[in-house]
């Protein structure tokens, strides 16, 4: 079984003490590729650092998380444009808009999304969609977007069946993660009326752990709790849902 866990943030400090031991768990496992989502160029070498360390499993994006668009973002706008010269990355994310922490930067969330999608479409490469508290506003850019070169994953979803629709209408895979499996979540009364070639799952670690690890620190291995509550909702054996949604993965991220 090969599981893919298409967001976590392993970089995090969260894992400084036993990283090595945590990720190797998950390989032995069957959580066998890594997906890591860049938040700012802060974050930038510590991503590599991982990458060097688990080449085979590792695989990094490129981008800025809207949380971190502040005054400067110009900058960190143009750090991301210089990493893209010197290498290649599977992803530009991850990249939206969050109106949970700070509704006062709408405007320059909307334009660093709007710049790093065109960034996307310029290189053929899929986005990672963070949206919190902000549908409307990530849809709205989406839209003016939208097209053939339009793709990828709208990370750790949590809105309803209508927003579902709407976003794989983008030519975006749901990321489905911890709150599949909470008693309020939501998720899990409506997720299987969408096709399992739509899913592709997701940590989002050190975050939003599952059910019974919930409000713990996520761990990499527990994708797997993830997998089984989909297995269940899907009524599909659990081997089934690892082999289809890392299909699913390797459709977007192109490996």
């Amino acid at each position: 079984m090969k599981i893919t866990d298409t967001h976590t943030h392993l970089y995090s400090e969260a894992f400084d003490v036993d990283r090595k031991e945590v990720i190797q768990k998950a390989i032995d496992s069957g959580v066998k590729r890594f997906f890591i989502p860049a938040i700012d160029s802060e974050t930038t070498q510590a991503m590599y650092d991982l990458e060097k360390q688990f080449p085979e499993n590792v695989f990094l994006m490129m981008g800025l998380h809207p949380t971190h668009v502040q005054e400067n973002f110009e900058e960190e706008l143009a750090h991301i444009h210089q990493q893209f010269e010197k290498r290649d990355f599977y992803a530009v994310g991850e990249i939206g808009i969050d109106l949970y922490w700070d509704k006062s930067t709408l405007e320059i969330q909307q334009e660093a999304f709007r710049r790093q999608i065109q960034l996307a479409k310029s290189k053929k490469l899929p986005i990672v969609i963070h949206c919190r508290d902000a549908f409307e506003e990530v849809f709205e850019v989406l839209e003016s977007e939208k097209g053939d070169e339009l793709f990828g994953i709208f990370h750790c979803f949590s809105g309803n069946r209508e927003q579902a629709e709407k976003a794989l209408s983008y030519n975006m895979k749901l990321g489905i993660g911890g709150i599949v499996t909470f008693k309020n979540g939501g998720l899990d009364k409506f997720i299987s009326e969408f096709p399992i070639e739509e899913i592709v799952l997701e940590t989002d670690a050190p975050y939003l752990a599952p059910t019974p690890f919930r409000g713990k620190r996520n761990d990499p291995i527990y994708i797997l709790k993830v997998a089984e509550k989909l297995s269940e909702l899907y009524n599909l054996p659990i081997e089934k849902i690892a082999e289809i949604t890392t299909a699913n993965s390797k459709e977007v991220f192109g490996i």
